[in-house]
C-alpha cells in the first residue's frame, strides 16, 4: 500500500473541497471495498477523505407524508437493518440490509460507499434501481435508472459526494438473494418491486452491473405470481460465467429467485 494523506472534514462543503483540490483524492466511505483494492494496488489515491466525521450524511427520514425514506449515505447497513421506519414502510430494505456481508461489514459499511462502488454483486444497487430511488450529491439528484452506468461505474463525476438516497414506498416488494458462502455477496440478487409508476425487478450478481429484466416486468405487470416469474426464461449470453458459476445457472437463479421475491412480497 502506497502512502497518502488523510483527512476528515466535518461538513460536506469541506469533503468537496479537498476533493476538488487533490486530483487523485478518494472518499472513505465504510471502507470496505476501497481499502482492500488498495491493498492489492488496484486502488492508489493520493488521499483519502473520511466522511466518518460529517453529521449531515448520517440518519433516517421518513418524508412526503410517509411515502418515502430518505436515507443519509454515510448510514451502516446495521442501521437500517434495525430501525423501525424501514422495517414498517419498506422491510425489503430492511430485510435487505440485513444479508449484507456479517456482523462485522454490517456494522462499517455504508449505503453511499456501496451505490458508489457499484460492485457487480452488491445489494443495495437492487434496491436503489427496483424501487426507482432518487441518489442526491452536493451538486445535483439522479434517478435510479441514470445511476448505474457500467462495471464499477457510476454517473457520479470528479468530487461529486452522495448526500443521501430517497426510496419511494412501494406497494409491495422484496429482495431475494443466493450467496456466494465465502464472499457473501449475490451469486445472483433479485429485488422485485410493485411501485405507483409500476412493476420493477432489479438483477445483481449476474451481469457486468446491476440491471433491469424487461421480461420478468413484464410478465409479473400482467400477473404477481411465482408461476409467472418462473415461467420467465432469463437469457444467458449477457451473463458472467466464473468459477462460481455458469452464465446459464445465474440465468436459472434469476427467475427462481424472481418467483421467491414474489412469494415473499404476497
Amino acid at each position: 500500500m502506497n502512502t497518502f494523506g488523510y483527512y476528515d472534514p466535518t461538513s460536506v462543503q469541506k469533503a468537496v473541497g479537498i476533493a476538488s483540490d487533490k486530483r487523485d483524492a478518494m472518499y472513505l466511505a465504510g471502507g470496505q471495498s476501497l481499502l482492500a483494492t488498495m491493498k492489492l494496488g488496484l486502488a492508489e489515491p493520493s488521499d483519502l477523505i473520511d466522511l466518518a466525521q460529517i453529521p449531515d450524511l448520517r440518519g433516517i427520514r421518513v418524508e412526503g407524508d410517509g411515502k418515502a425514506i430518505t436515507i443519509g449515505a454515510m448510514t451502516r447497513h446495521a442501521e437500517v437493518a434495525a430501525s423501525h421506519e424501514v422495517g414498517a414502510r419498506i422491510p425489503a430494505i430492511a430485510n435487505l440490509a440485513s444479508l449484507i456481508g456479517d456482523k462485522q461489514v454490517q456494522n462499517r459499511g455504508t449505503l453511499g460507499g456501496s451505490i458508489a462502488n457499484n460492485d457487480p454483486a452488491a445489494d443495495w444497487p437492487a434496491a436503489v434501481l427496483a424501487l426507482n430511488a432518487t441518489v442526491y450529491t452536493n451538486r445535483r439528484k439522479i434517478a435510479a435508472d441514470e445511476f448505474f452506468t457500467g462495471y464499477y461505474t457510476t454517473a457520479l463525476d470528479e468530487a461529486e459526494l452522495i448526500t443521501s438516497v430517497s426510496f419511494p414506498v412501494p406497494k409491495r416488494a422484496a429482495y431475494m438473494k443466493f450467496r456466494q458462502p465465502a464472499s457473501r455477496f449475490a451469486l445472483v440478487g433479485v429485488f422485485v418491486a410493485q411501485t405507483a409508476t409500476g412493476m420493477r425487478v432489479a438483477v445483481t450478481g449476474a451481469a457486468s452491473h446491476v440491471h433491469r429484466s424487461n421480461a420478468l416486468e413484464a410478465a409479473l405487470a400482467k400477473s404477481f405470481t411465482a408461476d409467472a416469474a418462473k415461467g420467465v426464461k432469463i437469457p444467458a449470453d449477457a451473463l458472467n460465467t466464473d468459477l462460481h458459476g455458469s452464465a446459464e445457472y445465474r440465468a436459472h437463479l434469476v427467475s427462481v429467485l424472481a418467483a421467491r421475491a414474489v412469494t415473499a412480497a404476497g
